[in-house]
């Protein structure tokens, strides 16, 4: 990798410390793209916060509620769920507010100025 080149890629990656992650070819491809694999400290997965509480909210809003048939039927819960959660769901975290609520409340408005 080019050194002078800007990277599309992040300065590092946070991965569990399972079986699937620790392997010699991510270990090359992340070295080809300049990136630091980063592994949290097995037990503690709190190291690792926001994944975990989406993982929570995932598994009890759609893995936990359903018996799926086919990867198309969990693909659709999964859209539906998405939709609500960010939509209809009020989160503690915004101060009541959905997502879509908190971010149209938190956007910059246009001015009307413009350039001539």
């Amino acid at each position: 990798m080019d050194k002078n080149e800007p990277s599309i890629w992040p300065p590092y990656q946070v991965f569990y410390n399972g079986p699937e992650f620790i392997s010699a070819s991510l270990a090359d491809w992340a070295q080809k793209h300049g990136i630091h694999l980063e592994f949290i400290e097995p037990g503690r997965p709190m190291q690792n916060g926001f994944i975990e509480r989406f993982n929570r909210s995932y598994r009890q809003g759609v893995l936990d509620m359903y018996v799926f048939r086919s990867l198309q039927e969990v693909k659709e819960r999964t859209e539906q769920w998405m939709t609500d959660y960010n939509e209809q769901c009020p989160h503690d975290s915004l101060n009541g507010m959905t997502p879509v609520e908190y971010r149209l409340f938190h956007q910059p408005q246009n001015s009307g100025n413009t350039w001539h």
